[in-house]
């Protein structure tokens, strides 16, 4: 009887020692698995991936009203279209269910009476031969692609008097918009009304008229600075809010919308503006400032600007593009939330100067990959640059950008 005791306690003993081993070897299996599965995601989503908890987390504000407490909730509340958003919500099927890509480009001009314009009329109103092809194909390769329009579209109006350059665009050319795959417009900027009101009131019909969305301009305030809404298939909501705070005047040439008449977005005083944002974040988007700012001519961020993207990212944005300074300017992260001061000229002049486009993509699970595809406008051309340029481009800009880590193909993270 002792013997057959001792080996039932002995039996006992190996079947611990054999469930502490399974369980050891179930551990050490379960968390090189997720090593080996973070590593094949790190690899495959890009240097420029910030992964957050969820899609969800990214655009809810932690001050909503009924805020989402799961993603099936939180997407439920993305696909609504809210009262008074009707006219600004458009539904998109992007190209793939998981993401959702927005481009972004610069100033653009199709002004016949300067050199680009012509050089489009060249062309037979044509993006084709002026956009380079591997440009072309990007930009129509986005979900949503988003360009500064600063110009009006019009034959009518009256220049704006003293002002050294007055744009306008015969209506016609507004086809080339459909050739570089544009989706929506800023307007909101120094020359959208360089021929009054009526070649403004011209631009929003031509625009609408040629299947484009216009944002940071309208017929009143309200409209002019309503965010404009994207919501895709799959759940995700974007909105654009545009504005400028160019000229810095209290009675500037482009007038700002009223409320009972036309004009632009103006946030020289941006409180309307942040409202905006904090609006656009209770409702569970992902919120774009597009905004016209800084000082023409020179890579220097200025303390406007600084001020503005503190203010904006507090209220909860999360991405700012800037344009207005005609070159580029840094990119960094304020709050932990990326700015792109400047995208410079696109295709604005005959000038040698670089430029690029940005492309957010949007992951459904939460994460974010930001690349800038450098560019090189010249000769009244734009083209995207290559070899030994596309490595002058990216070093100037990371050089530019201390708060960035620029990788060798455009993807941008925080340093």
């Amino acid at each position: 009887m002792r013997n057959s005791g001792k080996r039932e306690v002995n039996n006992g003993v190996l079947a611990v020692r054999v469930f502490i081993l399974t369980l050891s070897i179930v551990l050490f299996a379960g968390i090189l698995g997720i090593l080996v599965i973070k590593k094949i995601n790190d690899s495959t989503q890009g240097g420029g991936v910030k992964l957050v908890s969820g899609w969800e987390d990214i655009p809810e504000a932690s001050t909503a009203p009924n805020a989402a407490v799961d993603s099936e909730e939180g997407a439920k509340r993305a696909a609504i279209i809210y009262e008074g958003d009707e006219d600004y919500t458009h539904v998109i099927a992007a190209a793939d269910d998981d993401t959702v890509t927005i481009g972004f480009a610069g100033d653009i001009l199709f002004d016949d009476n300067y050199a680009v314009g012509d050089a489009f009329a060249r062309a037979g109103n044509t993006a084709v031969g002026v956009v380079g092809s591997s440009l072309l194909e990007k930009m129509q390769g986005v979900d949503i692609m988003m360009v500064n329009n600063e110009f009006p579209y019009s034959n009518g109006g009256t220049p704006t008097a003293g002002k050294t350059y007055t744009f306008r665009a015969r209506p016609e050319t507004a086809s080339i918009l459909n050739d570089m795959g544009v989706d929506i417009v800023g307007l909101a900027n120094n020359h959208a009304y360089d021929y009054g009101e009526q070649a403004l009131l011209d631009t929003f019909t031509t625009v609408n008229d040629a299947g484009i969305v216009y944002a940071g301009a309208g017929k009143n305030l309200d409209e002019a600075s309503h965010p404009v809404y994207y919501i895709t298939d799959s759940g995700m909501k974007i909105a654009i809010i545009c504005a400028t705070q160019i000229e810095r005047l209290d009675n500037p040439d482009t007038k700002g919308a009223t409320e009972t008449s036309a004009g632009v977005f103006r946030c020289f005083d941006d409180s309307l503006l942040l409202d905006r944002v904090r609006e656009a974040r209770e409702k569970n988007a992902y919120v774009i400032v597009f905004i016209h700012w800084g000082t023409e001519s020179t890579s220097e961020v200025d303390y406007l600007q600084t001020d503005q993207a503190k203010e904006i990212t507090d209220a909860g944005a999360n991405l700012i593009i800037g344009a207005h300074p005609h070159v580029l300017q840094k990119i960094d992260y304020v709050n932990g939330v990326p700015v792109v001061y400047s995208l410079g000229n696109y295709i604005f002049n005959s000038k040698t100067i670089d430029t690029g486009m940005m492309v957010a993509t949007l992951h459904k699970n939460g994460s974010v990959n930001l690349q800038f595809v450098p560019a090189i406008q010249s000769g009244c051309s734009v083209y995207e640059a290559v070899g030994d340029e596309k490595m002058r481009v990216l070093n100037e800009m990371a050089g530019m950008s201390p708060g960035i880590v620029l990788d060798s193909n455009g993807y941008i993270s925080p340093r």
